[in-house]
C-alpha cells in the first residue's frame, strides 16, 4: 500500500474540484487532486451555453441586477433552494465572472451597434451602446427575466476548466489521476482522507490529509440516457453515504434537459433556444407557444421537459427507429450566428447524428442531465456529519438550486462553491483541525476494500453478471423513476431496486479480476450505484406531492404545507435494504413560497415564512 499525506486532498478534478484546488493553493497549502481522468476531460469541460451573472452590458439586459437574479433562481427551485445560499451566490457571480476574465478566459464581448435577435417566433432589433463596447456580453436562458449568460461561444465549459487546470499548475496544484475513490478514511467524527485504487494496476492507496473536498460531478449514468459522461456514476455520493454519517439531500430532484440528440443523448445547449431556436412536433408546428404563452421554449427545464413529454403522449412526436421525438429548428438563426455562436452544436450534430443544422432540424428528446441533490452541506460547503469534509460542485447539494436548477448556474455554481469550500477548509485548518492520524484507522479503510476486491476475484459461488445487474437498474429508473411519477411505478421500483441490491451480493467476474480491469471497477462501484437508485425512487414515492422536477401525476400541486422541505438520506447501516429519511425545512429568508410564473402552477398553500410538517 502507497500512502501520500497532504494537506488537501480534493476528488474530482472537475471545475469545482480545481476552483476548491487553486484557492486552497493560493491560501498556502499543499493540495493533490485525484481524478478518474487527465483533469481537462472531466465532464466540466462538456458544459456549453454559459454562467450567470447580474452584469448588465447589453441592451438585452438592461435592468438586470443581483435581486432579480435572486428572485429568478428561487422561483426556478419552486421554492426548494436554501435563499441564504442563493443571496450569497447571486452576490458572487458578477466578480467570480470578471475573476475568470482576468486569468484568461475569452468572453464573447459587447459590439456597439445594432443587432437582430429573436424572441416568441419575431425577429427582432436592439443596440448595444458604444460606451459599453469590449464589456463582456449575455445571452437569453430559460427561467431568467433578462440576458445574463455569459459565454464563450457554445464551448463555456472547455474554456473555464482549461484556463482553471492552467492556474492550477501555476500555484503548484498536484494532480493524481486514473485513480478511482473507493471510500473515505474516517474515525465516526473526522474525515482524515481516502482510500483509492489505481486503474492502471488495481493497487490500493491511501491519502490522508487535513481537509477532503468530494467534487465528482453527478451520478446521471446511473438512468444509462444521460447526457452525463461516462464517468458520472455518483461515486463522490456513494463513498459519503457509505460513512454511515453523512445524509444526502433531495435524491428525487433529478433533473432532464430538454434537448438531448437522439439517438446519442450528447445534449445541444439551451443557448439554441436562448439564441432563438424552436421546438417543433411532427407537424412542424411550435407547440410551447400553446402551453407556456408567457416564456414558450424558454420556461424553466422542467417546464418544458414535461410539455414535451405530454405532446409526445398525445402522438405528436416523430416517429424514429428509436422511439417518438421532437424537432429543435434553428435554421432560421442563419449560417453566420451558427458558425460563430453555436459552432459546437453544429460539430455535434453533424458529426455524431449526421444533420447539417444550417438546413435540418435536430431530433431531441428530454434526457437525464443533472442532479440537484447530492452530499448535503451547510452555507460554508461543510458536509454533514464529519468534520474536515466538504464537498463542491453537482456533487453536493449546497443547495441554491431545489428542486430545479435553471440552465447557466450549474457552471456558475461551481466556481462559487469551490471558491467557499477552498476558503472555508483553510480557515479549519489553521484554526480547528486538531486530530492525529490514526495507523489502526488508516490500516483498516484499506483493509476493508482490498477484502471487497478479494472477495470479488475468489468468488466461487457468485451468479450475477455486474453487466446485466447494471442494465437491470438503469432500465428500472428509465421506465419508472423519470420525468412522470407515480405512487404504484415507485413502489414496483422499490421492489425491484431492492432485489437488485441483494443480488448484487453474488456477483461473479467474467474476467481474472487482475491489473486494470473494468468489470472489476464496476463490481466494486454497482451496489453503491444501487442504493442512490434506491435513494431516488424512495425518496420520490415518499415525497407525495410535485415540486420542481420532482413530479407525480397522482399529487400534482405543489404542498407547502406539508412539504416545503428537503429531504436527507442516510444508510446508516451496510446491510440496510433502503434509506433512512429524515426532513429538513429549506432556509427562506427573503422571498415566500409564491406563483413561479409559468408551469403548471397548482400550489397548496403554506402560511407566510413556514416550512412543512415533514
Amino acid at each position: 500500500m502507497e500512502k501520500f499525506i497532504t494537506d488537501v486532498l480534493i476528488i474530482g478534478g472537475g471545475l469545482a474540484g480545481e476552483r476548491a484546488a487553486v484557492e486552497a493553493a493560493m491560501r498556502g497549502h499543499n493540495v493533490t487532486v485525484l481524478s478518474l481522468i487527465p483533469a481537462r476531460r472531466s465532464h466540466s469541460c462538456a458544459a456549453q451555453g454559459g454562467m450567470q451573472a447580474a452584469l448588465g452590458n447589453t441592451a438585452k439586459a438592461e435592468g438586470d441586477n443581483i435581486d432579480v437574479h435572486f428572485a429568478d433562481t428561487i422561483k426556478g427551485s419552486d421554492w426548494g433552494a436554501d435563499q441564504d445560499r442563493v443571496r450569497l451566490f447571486v452576490e458572487a457571480m458578477p466578480w467570480v465572472v470578471r475573476q475568470m476574465d482576468h486569468w484568461g478566459i475569452p468572453w464573447n464581448r459587447v459590439v456597439p451597434g445594432k443587432f437582430t435577435y429573436f424572441n416568441k417566433g419575431q425577429k427582432l432589433e436592439a443596440e448595444d451602446k458604444k460606451e459599453k463596447e469590449g464589456l463582456i456580453t449575455q445571452r437569453d436562458f430559460g427561467g431568467v427575466s433578462f440576458w445574463r449568460c455569459a459565454y464563450t461561444a457554445d464551448g463555456t465549459g472547455h474554456t473555464l476548466l482549461y484556463t482553471m487546470d492552467s492556474v492550477a499548475a501555476k500555484y503548484g496544484v498536484k494532480v493524481h489521476d486514473r485513480l478511482e475513490v473507493l471510500s473515505l478514511i474516517h474515525d465516526g467524527t473526522n474525515c482524515l482522507g481516502a482510500v483509492a485504487r489505481d486503474l492502471r494496476n488495481g493497487t490500493l492507496r491511501a491519502y490522508l490529509a487535513k481537509a477532503t473536498v468530494i467534487a465528482t460531478g453527478g451520478f446521471g449514468r446511473i438512468y444509462g440516457k444521460s447526457t452525463n459522461a461516462i464517468q458520472n456514476e455518483g461515486t463522490g455520493c456513494v463513498i459519503a453515504m457509505d460513512t454511515g454519517k453523512v445524509p444526502l439531500g433531495n435524491m428525487e430532484a433529478v433533473q432532464f434537459h430538454p434537448t438531448a440528440v437522439v439517438p446519442v443523448w450528447i445534449l445541444v445547449t439551451e443557448g439554441c433556444r436562448g439564441d432563438g431556436g424552436y421546438l417543433l412536433d411532427k407537424n412542424d408546428h411550435r407547440f410551447m407557444v400553446d402551453y407556456e404563452p408567457a416564456k414558450q421554449e424558454l420556461a424553466s427545464r422542467d417546464v418544458v421537459s414535461r410539455r414535451m413529454m405530454q405532446h409526445i403522449r398525445k402522438g405528436l412526436g416523430v416517429d424514429s427507429p428509436y422511439g417518438p421525438h421532437l424537432w429543435l429548428d434553428i435554421r432560421h438563426l442563419g449560417k453566420q450566428h451558427l458558425e460563430t455562436k453555436l459552432r459546437e452544436v453544429l460539430d455535434i450534430c453533424k458529426y455524431f447524428v449526421g444533420v447539417d443544422v444550417i438546413t435540418q432540424k435536430i431530433p431531441v428528446l428530454p434526457t437525464q442531465h443533472y442532479s440537484m441533490g447530492g452530499v448535503r452541506t451547510n452555507i460554508d460547503c461543510a458536509v454533514y456529519g464529519l468534520r474536515g469534509l466538504y464537498a463542491a460542485g453537482e456533487a453536493g447539494c449546497w443547495d441554491m438550486h431545489g428542486f430545479n436548477r435553471l440552465g447557466g448556474n450549474s457552471l456558475a455554481e461551481t466556481l462559487v462553491t469551490g471558491w467557499i469550500a477552498g476558503s472555508k477548509l483553510s480557515e479549519f485548518i489553521k484554526n480547528e483541525f486538531d486530530v492525529s492520524f490514526s495507523d489502526k484507522v488508516i490500516e483498516e479503510a484499506v483493509a476493508k476494500q482490498q477484502a471487497r476486491i478479494d472477495r470479488l476475484v475468489n468468488t466461487k459461488d457468485g451468479n450475477e453478471s455486474v453487466y446485466a445487474l447494471r442494465t437491470e437498474m438503469e432500465n428500472v429508473l428509465l421506465d419508472k423513476v423519470h420525468i412522470f411519477r407515480n405512487g404504484p411505478a415507485l413502489e414496483e421500483a422499490v421492489k425491484q431496486l431492492r432485489d437488485l441490491l441483494n443480488r448484487a451480493k453474488k456477483l461473479k467476474l467474467n474476467s481474472d479480476g487482475k491489473w486494470a480491469n473494468p468489470e472489476v471497477a464496476l463490481a466494486l462501484k454497482l451496489p453503491g450505484m444501487i442504493r442512490l437508485a434506491l435513494c431516488i425512487t424512495y425518496g420520490a414515492l415518499k415525497r407525495t406531492e410535485s415540486r420542481g422536477s420532482h413530479y407525480r401525476e397522482d399529487f400534482p400541486a405543489r404542498d407547502d404545507v406539508n412539504w416545503l422541505s428537503r429531504t436527507l438520506a442516510y444508510w446508516k447501516n451496510p446491510d440496510d435494504e433502503l434509506p433512512t429519511f429524515e426532513y429538513e425545512k429549506p432556509v427562506i429568508t427573503e422571498l415566500p413560497p409564491g406563483s413561479r410564473g409559468y408551469g403548471e402552477s397548482k400550489v397548496i398553500s403554506a402560511d407566510k415564512n413556514e416550512g412543512g410538517k415533514k
